[in-house]
């Protein structure tokens, strides 16, 4: 079934810019306003502008359950918390909550 017709039937190159443009701002957003990811991205040399195509995305950090347990409970929100409508926790096998804000 078809929702947007017009997004989903774009030309090839048309959609691989689409996902460009919208990859490298996610990118430069979690750099920007995510400590976690700029601290994990500057370890590995990378900054926003490395980015340049989704060929690219194996440059950046992977994200990890540790991650989100390490950062807990909201060091991995790209929004301040007043912006975050839902909040999901799960402990899991550890015990130790993982929680991701929703907006």
């Amino acid at each position: 079934m078809i929702l947007d017709i017009d997004q989903e039937t774009l030309p090839r190159e048309e959609l691989q810019e689409l996902q460009r443009r919208r990859l490298r701002a996610t990118v430069e957003r979690c750099y920007q306003t995510v400590p976690y990811y700029r601290e994990a991205m500057d370890e590995l040399g990378v900054k926003p502008h490395h980015i340049q195509s989704i060929a690219d995305v194996h440059l950046l950090p992977f994200t990890k359950k540790e991650n989100l347990r390490e950062n807990y409970p909201f060091g991995m929100f790209a929004v301040p918390a007043s912006q975050v409508v839902r909040i999901h926790a799960s402990s899991g096998t550890t015990g130790k909550p993982t929680v991701v804000g929703y907006t």
